[in-house]
C-alpha cells in the first residue's frame, strides 16, 4: 500500500465518470452491423453481385423474356403473314446515309428472278430507291398474349416495301417476327417444365427425407429407375403416344408435363439430404410434439430453410428443359404448326442441301445457344450465393 503523501491530501480519484457500459467492447461499427445483422437474403444478393457473368446472364435473361412478353409489339410481321413473292429471301441490311445523305433507317429492296440453270430463287438489291422504315406503327393486326387486338408495331416496313432483318422461310414468313413468336413457346415450357418438376422434387424428396425407413428406400429405388433410362428414348416414346388429333395448346402442355416428368429427380434428391439433416433439429421435434402434421412441418418449417438451394437448382434444370422442347420439336415428335417454337423453326433446316443454299434458317439456335448459356451461368451465380458464409 502506498503512503499518502506528506501534507496528507488525499490522492486523486481516478474512476472513470462516463456510464457504465457493459457491452463496449462488443460495440460495432456501421460497417459492422451492415454485415454482421444482415439477413440471409442480404448476403446472398452481395455475393451474387460479386460473380458478374452470372449477373450479365441475369440481364439478358430478363431482357430476353421481357422481348418475348411482348413480341407481337416487336415483330415486324405477324409470325404466319407470308409474302409470296419473297421466298427465303436474304436478310436486309439497315442503312443510314444514301448517297452521302442522312437518310435515316432504310433498307433497299429486292428485285426477285428466277435461276434456270438451278431453279434457284435469287435476289438483287435495288439500290437506287432506300425504303425508310417507320417506328411505332400500324401493320399486321394480333391479339396480344390472346386477349387484347391491336396492330401498334415498334418497326414496320415502308409502304408496299419489305424488312426482313433476318431473311424469310420457305412460305415467305419473317424469320425475325417467328424467333420472337416462338421464343415466348419455348422459354414458357422451360418455367413450367421446371415448375411440375420443382413441385414433384419436393413433395417425394420430401416424403423420403422427412419418414426415411423403408419409405427412403423405396423412394431411392424408384429415383434410380427413373435416372437410369435413357432420357431421348423415353421422350420420344412418351411424345408418340399424345393422339395427333390434339390441339395445339393439348400438346404445348402434354409436352410441358412429359418434361416435368422427366427432371424431377436430381431435385428430389437434394431435397431428400436437406430434410435427412435437418429433420432431427430441435425446432422440428418441437413441432412434431405440438401436434403439427407433416405436410405443415415440410412446407412451413423445413422446406423455408434451404429454398435458396432448390432456386439455384431450378435454374440450373430449365436450360435442359428447354432443350428437350427444341430436341422433340426438331425431331417432330414434340409441338406441331400453326404452334410456333425455336425447336419447329429448326425443324425446317434438317436438310443439308437447304441449310447449304439458306443459312439464315438456322438463325433460332443462336437464341437456343444463348439462352441456355445465360441460365447455366446464372445458376453458377445462384449455387455460390446460395451458401453466403462460405
Amino acid at each position: 500500500m502506498s503512503a499518502l503523501p506528506a501534507d496528507g491530501a488525499p490522492l486523486p480519484h481516478t474512476a472513470s465518470t462516463a456510464p457504465f457500459e457493459p457491452y463496449a467492447v462488443e460495440t460495432m461499427t456501421p460497417e459492422q452491423e451492415r454485415v454482421y445483422l444482415a439477413s440471409q437474403w442480404q448476403l446472398m444478393w452481395w455475393k451474387f453481385r460479386k460473380h458478374k457473368l452470372a449477373v450479365i446472364s441475369g440481364v439478358v435473361i430478363l431482357t430476353i423474356y421481357a422481348m418475348v412478353a411482348i413480341c407481337e409489339f416487336l415483330a415486324p410481321y405477324d409470325y404466319t403473314t407470308r409474302n409470296t413473292d419473297f421466298i427465303r429471301a436474304p436478310r436486309q441490311e439497315v442503312h443510314l446515309f444514301h448517297q452521302g445523305s442522312l437518310v435515316g433507317p432504310f433498307v433497299y429492296p429486292y428485285t426477285q428472278r428466277l435461276n434456270m440453270e438451278n431453279l434457284k430463287r435469287e435476289y438483287d438489291v435495288d439500290t437506287s430507291r432506300p425504303e425508310k422504315l417507320r417506328f411505332f406503327c400500324r401493320g399486321d393486326a394480333y391479339d396480344f398474349w390472346g386477349l387484347i387486338p391491336g396492330n401498334l408495331h415498334l418497326v414496320c416496313p415502308a409502304e408496299g416495301g419489305t424488312l426482313f432483318l433476318l431473311g424469310s422461310d420457305r412460305l415467305g414468313r419473317d424469320m425475325l417476327s417467328r424467333i420472337l413468336y416462338g421464343g415466348r413457346i419455348s422459354l414458357s415450357i422451360g418455367l413450367l417444365g421446371v415448375f411440375v418438376s420443382f413441385v414433384l422434387g419436393v413433395i417425394i424428396g420430401g416424403i423420403a427425407g422427412y419418414y426415411g425407413g423403408k419409405v427412403d428406400l423405396v423412394v431411392q429405388r424408384i429415383i434410380e429407375i427413373v435416372q437410369s433410362l435413357p432420357h431421348i428414348p423415353l421422350w420420344l416414346a412418351l411424345a408418340s403416344i399424345m393422339p395427333p388429333s390434339w390441339s395445339p395448346l393439348l400438346v404445348y402442355f402434354g409436352i410441358t408435363v412429359i418434361l416435368g416428368l422427366m427432371d424431377w429427380t436430381g431435385l428430389a434428391r437434394a431435397v431428400r439430404s436437406k430434410l435427412l439433416s435437418l429433420r432431427e433439429e430441435d425446432y422440428v421435434v418441437a413441432a412434431q410434439l405440438m401436434g403439427a402434421k407433416p405436410a405443415r412441418i415440410i412446407g412451413l418449417h423445413l422446406v423455408p430453410g434451404f429454398m435458396s438451394h432448390l432456386i439455384a437448382s431450378a435454374t440450373i434444370t430449365i436450360p435442359r428443359t428447354i432443350l428437350g422442347e427444341t430436341a422433340l420439336s426438331f425431331l417432330g415428335l414434340g409441338l406441331r404448326p400453326p404452334i410456333t417454337s425455336w425447336g419447329v423453326m429448326l425443324n425446317e433446316a434438317q436438310n443439308i442441301n437447304v441449310v447449304a443454299l439458306y443459312p439464315w434458317l438456322l438463325y433460332p439456335v443462336v437464341p437456343v445457344i444463348l439462352i441456355i448459356l445465360a441460365f447455366n451461368f446464372l445458376g453458377d451465380g445462384l449455387r455460390d450465393a446460395a451458401d453466403p458464409y462460405r
